[in-house]
């Protein structure tokens, strides 16, 4: 008898380990087969360009959400841990992912390897404007690099080199092959945008957004910033009446009526600039720093600079 319940105790104990395991697979490997490599990534735009480059070869988990904003998102505890336990993090750095930098930190503190994107892409200072006449007097490095897709191909590649020293069980050759592969395309957005933008005369070049993000774009295919206007790289600063003031006056100077706001964030602000102007303002919507969901629009990286390319071209041309 005392074996048989002795038998029934280990039964009982073992199958209190796997529901064990099978519930904590997220902070644990202790489930049979949960022997798979994970990336962690921190943005949506950097967790596509990552899947595109790790393809089959490990787990890739993006923490931020679509349509979210990368300078105020947070993490739950699960994905707080979920860096801790990470092969490699990918993040882009230089400010961006405000509430999630002291994880990042952490993480790369208890020995995960980091890699930040941003920091890597040849950055740019932020610039207050054309009409302003130089770059903003802050310095501060803008890490809206993505928008130019010769320095997302430059960041692609690296993230190729970091998952093969960094992530254990990857195949080399079918990451560099992914990695090649996505380059092409990268090659091929390019040239699809300079002939898209091609035929928006000189006077028209000018973009004003609702804060500072194109300005990598701006660089690289020869565009004007006019402004924002919340003069900031972070949508989590506000404007004052002074700074709407001289944005307007930068605006009738250079003859622009076209205002280009992110659709995921509230275009209350480009609303307000409408006003100040007389109501002589378009306002086109683009996709700037989030990705939507599949099918809604952004997609991808790729679906989202095409998008955004259209629209610019449309609304400078149609202006």
């Amino acid at each position: 008898m005392s074996v048989r319940v002795g038998a029934a105790r280990v039964r009982a104990l073992l199958l209190t380990l796997v529901t064990f395991c099978v519930v904590a697979t997220t902070a644990t490997a202790c489930a049979p087969g949960d022997e798979r490599a994970r990336v962690v990534v921190t943005t949506n735009i950097l967790g596509d360009i990552t899947r595109e480059i790790v393809g089959d070869e490990a787990d890739v988990s993006v923490l931020m959400k679509p349509n979210a904003d990368p300078h105020s998102f947070g993490l739950s505890a699960v994905q707080a841990a979920e860096l801790e336990n990470a092969d490699l993090v990918v993040h882009n750095g230089l400010g961006l992912e405000e509430n999630v930098l002291r994880h990042v930190e952490a993480a790369h503190g208890s020995g995960v390897a980091t890699f930040a994107a941003g920091e890597a892409a040849d950055p740019l200072t932020f610039r207050a404007g054309e009409e302003g006449g130089s770059d903003d007097e802050s310095g501060e490095p803008d890490p809206h690099f993505w928008t130019d897709p010769d320095q997302v191909r430059k960041v692609a590649g690296l993230i190729a080199d970091q998952v093969v020293e960094h992530v254990d069980g990857v195949n080399e050759k079918t990451v560099r092959g992914n990695a090649a592969h996505y380059d092409e395309q990268l090659a091929g957005l390019t040239t699809w945008m300079e002939k898209s933008f091609a035929d928006i005369p000189d006077g028209r070049r000018a973009l004003v957004t609702n804060h500072h993000v194109f300005g990598y774009l701006a660089d690289r295919f020869g565009f004007r910033v006019i402004g924002a206007v919340v003069p900031s790289g972070t949508t989590l600063a506000s404007p004052s009446s002074s700074d709407l003031r001289s944005l307007t006056q930068a605006m009738e100077k250079a003859q622009v009526r076209t205002v280009f706001a992110d659709s995921s964030q509230p275009t209350r602000l480009a609303e307000v600039l409408r006003q100040e102007m007389g109501g002589d303002v378009q306002i086109v919507p683009l996709y700037s720093e989030s990705l939507t969901e599949r099918g809604k629009g952004a997609g991808t990286y790729l679906e989202m600079m095409r998008a955004n390319t259209s629209a610019i071209a449309q609304g400078l041309t149609r202006a």
